[in-house]
């Protein structure tokens, strides 16, 4: 899908403000109403906007601890790879999970209550066989910058996005 500018800001408006109106987004990047709300749907239809949602901060809703982990695997056929992925999904502990080149074949971002918590999670992954076969855990001890909007101005490099 070729992208305009105007497309551009729809996404750079979005990605900071899920929330806007349809109303203040058409009058953020000067459309009317209208074509606004087609150019939205097209980029909904082609699946550059994956959904809506808020952003949570859960160290004022509940004790918790995040945890990335770097896995391997134990052999790496393409059916491991599928298998391991599956698996993810399964984990709602498991927020997001990263394929990786290099030394380790996988990332991932876990939310938990407490460490006993995690390690009865990577017990039961173990357990599980799905290939898992080393991991490196390595603790959050504090947020310092959370997943922000993609930078679309230096992907695009026009610095109108």
């Amino acid at each position: 899908m070729q992208l305009d500018d105007r497309d551009l800001a729809i996404l750079r408006v979005l990605s900071s403000e899920g929330r806007i109106t349809k109303s203040a987004l058409a009058d953020r990047i000067g459309l009317s109403p209208t074509p606004c709300w087609e150019r939205l749907k097209k980029l909904e239809s082609a699946g550059l906007i994956e959904g809506y949602g808020a952003r949570i901060d859960l160290r004022k809703l509940a004790p918790h601890v995040t945890v990335f982990v770097a896995a391997e695997l134990v052999d790496h056929t393409s059916g491991s790879f599928r298998a391991f992925e599956a698996a993810m999904q399964r984990y709602d502990e498991v927020v997001a999970c990263w394929a990786l080149g290099g030394g380790f074949d996988y990332l991932l971002q876990i939310v938990t209550r407490d460490i006993d918590a995690y390690q009865r999670l990577i017990d039961e992954m173990l357990d599980a066989r799905i290939g898992l076969s080393r991991y490196f855990t390595y603790i959050v001890t504090k947020p310092v910058k959370g997943a922000g909007p993609p930078p679309l101005e230096i992907l695009f490099g026009n610095g109108d996005a």
